[in-house]
């Protein structure tokens, strides 16, 4: 997992669609003896654009610490790479991912054996003291993000141009979120310097707290191998510093030689992880880093403790604090409410553009329909696709589905317009090798209007002709 994720980090190509995101986390599914999984490890500080950040308005670099372009802020500094775009990036990241971990597994030669045993307790994270050294301690704090994490990252700029590397506060910004939130108490505020506290999410508690401060950790091994489960994005750095640290503790407690393999982003979220080095900067992983420059520090003596408890067969000297509050928060919905409409004298599902009567292989056929929006299809998702490509057999006399929504050849691109109407532009990139002979696309979705419960609909493309 460490070969093929530490240099480019993925876009997600999820089993049922796609959608952009820089998160390593690929899982593939699929009949029979062998199930591969790409799971998260320390990827805090990985992006998927190799080609590293552009002025979208110029074209010039904005490599700096604030990714910051000198006409139109920081909004305007993106990445972008080793594509074209979304979809040649995640093809081209997706073939790379593959052939490492395909030459991994042909040439892996250890085979895992043994006893399998695990670990887990609870943590205030918010108030543990960390020994630096043998004559100080540090202390971690109440959650809070600073200004940098509002600045976002340059695979995707805040709105109201936060910059990256802020380390001292705005009065206007500050005046907004004492009015409206709450003031950070000088506690906090003395914590978690030189991070400037934007939002105190520690020290705020209605309707319901907005951030967990007990936090469970875990670790189990299988033989020689120790599976850590970081709860949160630990940047490069910071992953290696708790391998070695929990690599070590093993050896000292009589276990040398064991794997230490990463699993970032378990059991519960805490935001970013940055090393102490990396916190003083306050870049965007920074301002991410809740619980104060000393997180990573308590992170790896807690998982040192974790290693020793496994290595020792022992639990005895993990302390645990009650569970975290069980809080039903399921009834609460932030989005805002769906009302479809549809044109007058039209259904959903209706063709507004339709197909070419013929293509060639390598070309898009391409049908526009009346649309409603996706988020009414969510729950019905698990047994769902929003498109099929249909051919017709002329044995059977019936339509096969060839292709779906999961399919890398097709795109279904939904289109908000106004007062509530929508369009859904369903695209197939006709594969090379696809045979000659009747074609159509069908749309499947559900609709929203106000006053009205949830209704299922399709469409269908007129039929065409595919030719080699």
């Amino acid at each position: 997992v460490d070969r093929v994720t530490m240099g480019n980090a993925a876009m997600v190509v999820s089993v049922r669609n796609r959608y952009k995101s820089f998160f390593l986390l690929l899982l593939q599914l699929q009949t029979g003896p062998f199930v591969a999984a790409f799971t998260s490890s320390n990827l805090g500080d990985v992006s998927p654009n190799t080609k590293g950040p552009h002025c979208i308005n110029t074209g010039e670099p904005c490599e700096n610490m604030g990714n910051y372009c000198l006409i139109g802020g920081a909004k305007l500094c993106i990445a972008t790479g080793p594509g074209t775009d979304m979809f040649q990036s995640t093809q081209i990241i997706g073939r790379n991912i593959y052939s490492n971990a395909k030459e991994i597994y042909t040439k892996a030669s250890k085979e895992i054996d043994g006893p399998i045993s695990s670990v887990h307790r609870w943590v205030d994270m918010s108030n543990v003291t960390v020994q630096l050294n043998s004559t100080h301690t540090g202390k971690t704090c109440k959650p809070a993000l600073g200004y940098s994490f509002a600045a976002g990252t340059m695979d995707g700029p805040g709105t109201l141009n936060f910059t990256q590397g802020t380390t001292e506060g705005h009065p206007f910004w500050d005046s907004i979120r004492d009015a409206f939130l709450v003031r950070p108490s000088n506690e906090s505020i003395e914590c978690h310097k030189p991070k400037p506290i934007l939002l105190p999410i520690g020290e705020l508690t209605k309707p319901y707290p907005w951030q967990p401060k007990i936090v469970d950790i875990q670790m189990f091994t299988i033989g020689s191998a120790a599976f850590v489960g970081l709860p949160g994005e630990f940047t490069t750095m910071s992953g290696r510093r708790v391998r070695e640290a929990i690599k070590k503790e093993f050896e000292i407690q009589g276990k040398a030689g064991m794997d230490v393999i990463i699993s970032g982003l378990s059991n519960i979220y805490t935001h970013y992880i940055t090393t102490y080095e990396e916190y003083q900067i306050q870049r965007y992983e920074g301002g991410s880093t809740i619980f104060g420059p000393h997180t990573l520090s308590a992170y790896i003596q807690l998982f040192q403790g974790l290693a020793r408890a496994l290595a020792t067969n022992t639990t005895q000297d993990l302390t645990n604090i009650p569970e975290p509050s069980f809080l039903n928060i399921t009834n609460l919905n932030f989005l805002p409410s769906i009302m479809d409409k549809k044109p007058l004298g039209q259904k959903y599902g209706d063709v507004l553009k339709d197909v070419q009567p013929t293509y060639k292989v390598g070309e898009i056929a391409e049908v526009h329909f009346v649309g409603a929006n996706p988020r009414s299809s969510t729950e019905y998702m698990a047994n769902f696709t929003f498109l099929t490509v249909e051919k017709h057999d002329n044995i059977s006399k019936s339509w096969q589905v060839l292709h779906d929504d999961a399919s890398w050849d097709t795109r279904l691109i939904w289109k908000k317009g106004t007062k509530g109407q929508s369009t859904s532009i369903i695209e197939w990139h006709i594969p090379k090798t696809s045979e000659s002979g009747k074609y159509r696309i069908q749309y499947f979705g559900h609709s929203k209007e106000l006053f009205s419960s949830v209704q299922a609909f399709n469409g269908s493309s007129s039929t065409f002709e595919v030719s080699n």
